[in-house]
C-alpha cells in the first residue's frame, strides 16, 4: 500500500484545499494529483477533528481514499451511496457539506456519528446495526429501475459485516434475476481484516486466501487475449468455469451472480478510480473487493486499532493516556469478572458474544476459558440458536449481547429458547440509553419485549453490586433468564465477592415516606431515592420487571395514595405496565404515574443531559410527581383505597 505523506501525528494543516470542497460536485472537479492532496488533508482533519470531540476513528482513517474516489466517480446524491454500519462514514460526511459541524458530532443537537436521512441528503440510508447495506442498495437499484431512472447503487461493507446471515441474504437476491431483470449496483467488500473486535470464522480465512488469487487473475487475463479470436477461446472458457473454483475463491460471489473484481488496494487512488469508473458504467450486480487498512495514516491506531476504533477525546501527538485516577468500574466490567468467576466454579457455563468481545467485557474470559468461548461473528440469530443448542446438551450458555442488538435475534429467542424453556442466560449491555451512540444503539425496549414472552424472566439490578448478583441468580434458573445493565459505569457501590444470588423475585422498600412510593426499576433507583427525599415519599427498588414482587406491589398500593413508575426504558408495554396490569387484575384502584422514555426515539448526546430531558433524573421525578399528585404529595395521608 502507498505510504501516506501526511504528517498527521504533529500539529494540523491548513486543509486549504479541502477548505474549497462546498459538496462533491467540488471533489468531481478535481485532479488526480488533486485528488491524492485532498486525501492527505482530509486525513490529517479527520484526525484532528475526532480527537476533539471522540467517536469512531480507526475505521474512518481506514476510508479516506475509497470515499473521495466514490464521490469522485459517482453522481451523488442522485447515485446512492450505502454505508453499512456507518462508523466509516466520517469522510463521506466532511466531503458532503458537514465539515464544520464535525465539531458537534455524537452532541445533544450535533451531527450523528451515524448516516441520517434526516441530517443529509447524501446520507440516503440511515444505519446503526449491521449488515443491512447490501440489502438497502439492493432495494435502490430495483426502485430505479421501476422507475426508469438512470441512477447507480453502491453499497459499502467491512468485512466483519459480512459475516451477517442479511448481508448473504441479500446477495442471494441480488444475483437473481427472477422477472425483474438483474440490478444495476456494487457492492464493495472493504476488507480491512477488522471488524470491532478480530474478524471470526471461515468468511475471515476464505478473505484472506482471496490475496493470493492476483496472480491467477492476471494470468487469466493475459490468456484471454491471446486466445479471444482463436478455436481454443471457447473451450478455455468452458474448462475455467469448472475449474476456476478450485483456484480462486473469489468464485462464491460470482455464484451469487455478481461479477467479481479484485483485491485491489483501497488507498491508491491511480487503482481505485479506474476501477470504480468501469464499474459504474458496466451492467447488472457487480462485487469490488478493496483491502484497506484500519487506522492508516496514523501509525498509534495501525498498531491498535480496536483501542482507537471509538476513543474519547486525546492529544493526536501522544495518543491514548491511561488515566491515572482510579475509575469507577464499569457495568462491563462487572459482568466479565463474574463471568470468569462462575465459569471457574461451574464447568458447565460458556459464553458467547456476537463480534463485541471488548464491548462486552469478554477479552479476560476467552483467555482464561479459550474452550468454553464463542465468537459467532455478527450473527445474533444464530448467536440465539447456537446457545439454545448449547443448553438442550446440558452447559449452561451466557450470551453476552447489547440489548439492542437482542432485538435482531427476537423470533429465535422466542422460537428457540423460551417456548423449550431452556436455561439460557442473556446479559443485556447498553440497556436503556446510550448518549452519543444514539437511537440506532439505545437499549430502550428490552423490558417491553421480554416481559411479554412466556417463560422468560428480566431483572433490573439497581447498582454494580446487584449486578453480579443479579447474575447469579439467573444462572441458578433452569428457564431463560435476561438481566439488563446501563454502558458504563453505576452509583459505585463496592461489588461484593462470591458468587451469592439475590433472592427470587423479590424486591426491597429502600426509603420508607408516606402518601405516594416510587417503584424503581434499574439503575434510576438512585435519582428516585434523591426525589424521595424532597418529597418523603417511599422508594422501592424493585430488582425484577418479571416476575413482578407482587406482595411488595401490593403491600405498597395498600399503603400509599398513589404509585410512581421509573425505568429507563419504554413506557409502552414497560416495567410499569406491568404494575398497572397487576393492579387491575386485583381490583386496585389508584392513580399510577410511569416515568420512562417517551414514545420517540431519543438522538445522541450525554447521557446525564438526555436523562435530564426525559424528565428521568432527580428533579424531573420530584417535578413529574408534584405536577401529578400536587396535594397527595402535601397533604396527610389519606385513607388508601380498597380492593374493589
Amino acid at each position: 500500500m502507498p505510504q501516506t505523506t501526511s504528517p498527521v501525528e504533529g500539529n494540523a494543516m491548513t486543509h486549504s484545499l479541502l477548505k474549497s470542497i462546498a459538496s462533491p460536485q467540488d471533489v468531481r472537479r478535481l485532479t488526480r494529483p488533486q485528488l491524492k492532496t485532498l486525501a492527505v488533508e482530509l486525513r490529517d482533519f479527520l484526525l484532528h477533528s475526532v480527537s476533539s470531540t471522540g467517536g469512531h476513528l480507526s475505521s474512518n482513517l481506514g476510508t479516506v481514499e475509497l470515499t473521495v474516489a466514490l464521490h469522485h466517480v459517482y453522481n451523488t446524491p442522485h447515485d446512492r451511496i450505502v454505508w453499512d454500519v456507518g462508523h466509516q462514514s466520517y469522510p463521506h460526511k466532511i466531503l458532503t457539506g458537514r465539515r464544520e459541524e464535525m465539531a458537534t458530532l455524537k452532541q445533544l443537537g450535533g451531527i450523528s456519528g451515524f448516516p441520517r436521512r434526516a441530517e443529509s441528503e447524501y446520507d440516503t440510508f440511515g444505519t446503526g446495526h449491521s449488515s443491512t447495506s447490501i440489502s438497502a442498495a439492493l432495494g435502490m437499484a430495483h426502485a430505479a429501475r421501476l422507475k426508469g431512472e438512470n441512477r447507480k447503487a453502491v453499497a459499502i461493507i467491512g468485512d466483519g459485516a459480512l459475516t451477517g446471515g442479511m448481508a448473504f441474504e441479500a446477495l442471494n437476491h441480488g444475483g437473481y434475476a427472477g422477472g425483474h431483470g438483474l440490478p444495476d449496483m456494487l457492492v464493495i467488500l472493504n476488507d480491512n481484516d477488522m471488524s470491532i473486535s478480530p474478524p471470526v470464522g471461515a468468511l475471515n480465512r476464505y478473505l484472506a486466501r482471496l490475496m493470493s488469487g492476483k496472480f491467477y487473475a492476471a494470468a487469466r487475463e493475459s490468456a484471454k487475449s491471446v486466445l479471444r479470436n482463436t478455436p481454443l477461446y471457447e473451450f478455455a472458457k468452458r474448462f475455467e468455469e469448472h475449474t476456476k473454483g478450485m483456484v480462486v475463491p473469489g468464485t462464491i460471489f460470482e455464484e451469487f451472480g455478481f461479477n467479481y473484481v479484485g483485491p485491489i488496494d483501497g488507498h491508491d487512488l491511480d487503482s481505485l478510480i479506474p476501477t470504480l469508473e468501469n464499474l459504474r458504467d458496466a451492467k447488472g450486480p457487480q462485487f469490488l473487493h478493496v483491502v484497506t487498512k484500519k487506522g492508516y495514516g496514523y501509525h498509534l491506531a495501525e498498531a491498535d486499532p480496536i483501542n482507537y476504533h471509538g476513543p474519547g477525546k486525546f492529544d493526536p501527538a501522544v495518543g491514548l493516556q491511561k488515566s491515572s485516577a482510579p475509575a469507577k468500574p464499569t457495568f462491563t466490567q462487572v459482568f466479565g469478572q463474574w463471568l470468569c468467576d462462575m465459569a471457574e466454579a461451574d464447568p458447565r457455563l460458556v459464553g458467547i458474544t456476537p463480534a463485541m468481545r471488548e464491548g462486552s467485557g469478554m477479552v479476560e474470559f476467552e483467555r482464561r476459558f479459550p474452550k468454553r468461548y464463542h465468537d459467532v461473528g455478527i450473527a445474533e440469530q444464530h448467536a440465539v440458536t447456537f446457545a439454545a443448542g448449547l443448553a438442550c446438551e446440558g452447559l449452561k450458555p451466557v450470551l453476552a449481547i447489547y440489548s439492542t442488538f437482542l432485538q435482531r435475534g427476537y423470533d429465535q429467542l422466542i422460537h428457540d429458547v423460551a417456548l423449550q424453556n431452556l436455561p439460557v442466560v442473556f446479559a443485556l449491555d447498553r440497556a436503556g440509553l446510550v448518549g452519543a451512540d444514539g437511537a440506532t444503539h439505545a437499549g430502550a425496549y428490552d423490558i417491553a419485549y421480554i416481559r411479554c414472552i412466556p417463560n422468560m424472566s428480566l431483572l433490573t439490578p439497581a447498582d454494580e453490586s446487584e449486578c453480579r448478583q443479579a447474575l447469579s441468580a439467573a444462572f441458578a434458573q433452569s428457564h431463560p433468564v435476561a438481566v439488563r445493565y446501563p454502558r458504563g459505569a453505576g452509583a459505585g457501590v463496592a461489588v461484593q465477592p462470591g458468587l451469592a444470588p439475590l433472592p427470587w423475585g423479590k424486591g426491597e422498600i429502600r426509603r420508607e415516606g408516606r402518601r405516594v412510593a416510587i417503584l424503581a426499576f434499574g439503575t434510576l433507583l438512585y435519582p428516585a431515592l434523591e426525589a424521595g427525599n424532597r418529597l418523603d415519599a417511599t422508594v422501592a427498588n424493585m430488582r425484577f420487571a418479571k416476575p413482578l414482587d407482587r406482595d411488595l406491589v401490593l403491600q405498597l398500593a395498600r399503603s400509599h395514595t398513589a404509585l410512581v413508575t421509573v425505568e429507563e426504558g419504554c413506557v409502552a408495554g414497560g416495567a410499569g405496565s406491568a404494575v398497572a396490569e397487576l393492579l387491575s387484575g386485583e381490583g386496585l384502584n389508584l392513580p399510577v404515574l410511569h416515568l420512562g422514555l417517551p414514545d420517540e426515539f431519543i438522538e445522541h448526546g450525554d447521557h446525564a443531559k438526555l436523562l435530564s430531558l426525559c424528565g428521568l433524573d432527580a428533579a424531573g421525578i420530584e417535578q413529574a410527581v408534584v405536577k401529578r399528585f400536587g396535594a397527595a404529595a402535601t397533604l396527610s395521608l389519606v385513607k388508601p383505597p380498597a380492593a374493589a
